[in-house]
């Protein structure tokens, strides 16, 4: 009969003994945190760059110990192919550490370490635990401490993330661009303070939303540079303590090969172990994209309100029903689910800002809901991209005629004639216009003041929109006044 493999192995630490399950790559440490920080029912495999950085952490310094004698190299060679397997996406559901824990990180440091180094330990036909042979501590963790690998890691992490949520927010100003060309030619009425303005195109408008997402990539890929410097070979805080004195330009070398990242070594190692400014940065910029994004979904809803008492001047998608008691009743509901990420990645701002001023002397022990904070705003800013394109920027459509009558009937086309007829007839034309809602065009040419083809020519999109300059000499202003009730 086989022998029946225990359900658990025994680990032991500075605080006594526990039982750990036998198919468990995580150790005692991850146990303890597990058990002490049973808070957001969320563990740090949710962000999964962040696992794949604390493994190319890992990767780097096995071999930055190995260049300089530091770790034998068969052992080195174990963790860097232990390593290579977290970032190749194997056992990430071995990281279970909440991702908010008190300790600056030190449970997320410690979870990595102790998983990596029990694939290392299977790698080289050893039982997960023997840590005489291999130990999370003294090997996978040389020439380290949690407070240069938990920000290095983090901003690792979070510079690949921002790879895909850049992609998406670029896939949403192409959609918004490709309206702009569809609706090129759609005149409507612009609005300043929720009033009637001067005319525009759609396409105008859309272009314009656009335009502002193209800034906020630029602002983002900025201020994302700034966490690119790191600080291994800190340690504790920033001494380098127990480190060689080659270990921090080795480390930074191998992880420059490893992520393709530009990173450098900070120059203060001391205040680069305190300072989390680069997170402050990145964080605001976030959340600039976020208001923005809010403030365009504002004005999708807006200008799809009604259908039939509201602007309704564009259709969105319809998604799903909108109520439970009134029969065809359709809501902007994928404008409003983008709203709500922006609060969320604003609150979360908040947070970031709060737990940085937080930081005391040589360490922020904050950190891990920093890094939580970031990591959230930009998986549910990428995903709110994601659905506004797909559900909603992609199916819009012009209430065309709605459009041209609302235009047609609108005072403020008055502005573009007042070069030709003067501010004051111009004045009084619209006083008529909107005590008898009559068209403007019309009031002009039964003033005598622009002949029919005029008023069509200087009234025409091109002109209107600003896209076609007036070339045509402006006639002198005629010296007569127009009484308001002609």
């Amino acid at each position: 009969m086989a022998a029946v493999a225990p359900a658990t192995r025994t680990e032991t630490d500075s605080l006594g003994s526990k039982e750990i399950p036998s198919d468990a790559y995580w150790g005692i440490h991850t146990l303890r945190a597990a058990e002490n920080f049973p808070i957001t029912k969320r563990p740090i495999s949710v962000y999964p760059e962040l696992i794949v950085a604390l493994a190319m952490v890992k990767q780097a310094s096995a071999r930055a110990n190995k260049e300089i004698g530091a770790l034998d190299p068969e052992k080195a060679d174990l963790i860097d192919a232990a390593a290579q397997k977290v970032i190749d996406g194997e056992f990430h559901d071995e990281f279970i550490v909440g991702v908010i824990q008190g300790g600056a990180g030190t449970s997320t440091n410690m979870n990595a370490n102790e998983v990596i180094t029990n694939i290392a330990l299977e790698l080289a036909g050893r039982e997960k635990g023997d840590y005489g042979f291999l130990s999370p501590i003294d090997h996978t963790n040389r020439s380290q401490s949690t407070n240069d690998v938990y920000p290095t890691a983090v901003k690792i992490g979070l510079s690949l993330s921002l790879r895909s949520m850049l992609d998406e927010l670029d896939h949403l100003r192409v959609a918004f661009l490709a309206k702009a060309r569809e609706f090129h030619d759609v005149l409507k009425v612009g609005r300043t303070q929720l009033q009637d303005a001067v005319p525009m195109t759609l396409g105008q408008e859309f272009h314009g939303f656009a335009t502002t997402l193209g800034y906020d990539h630029q602002r983002l890929t900025e201020n994302a540079s700034l966490m690119f410097e790191i600080n291994m070979g800190a340690t504790a805080i920033g001494t380098g303590i127990t480190t060689h004195p080659a270990y921090a330009g080795k480390v930074n070398h191998h992880l420059r090969e490893i992520t393709g990242l530009q990173l450098n070594t900070a120059t203060d190692l001391v205040e680069a172990t305190s300072d989390t400014g680069s997170f402050m940065s990145f964080s605001a910029s976030l959340k600039r994209n976020a208001m923005k994004l809010s403030k365009i979904c504002n004005d999708l809803r807006l200008l799809s309100s009604g259908p039939q008492a509201g602007l309704g001047e564009i259709n969105l998608p319809a998604m799903q029903a909108g109520s439970s008691i009134m029969p065809g009743k359709v809501n902007p509901v994928i404008p409003e689910v983008v709203n709500q990420v922006a609060f969320a990645v604003a609150g979360s701002d908040v947070t970031v800002t709060m737990a940085s001023e937080a930081g005391q002397l040589q360490l922020n022990a904050f950190e891990p809901v920093i890094a939580h904070s970031i990591f959230q705003s930009i998986t549910w800013m990428r995903q709110a991209m994601w659905t506004l394109r797909v559900n909603c920027v992609d199916g819009i459509t012009a209430n065309r005629d709605r459009l041209g009558a609302m235009v047609g009937s609108s005072v403020g086309v008055i502005t573009a004639l007042t070069p030709f007829i003067g501010y004051a007839a111009s004045a009084a034309l619209a006083k008529t216009a909107l005590l008898t809602n009559r068209n403007v065009a019309d009031l002009v040419v039964e003033a005598g003041l622009m002949s029919p083809d005029e008023v069509a020519k200087q009234l025409s999109p091109a002109r209107l929109s600003g896209l076609e300059a007036i070339t045509a000499a402006i006639p002198v202003i005629p010296s007569k006044d127009v009484d308001a009730g002609a």
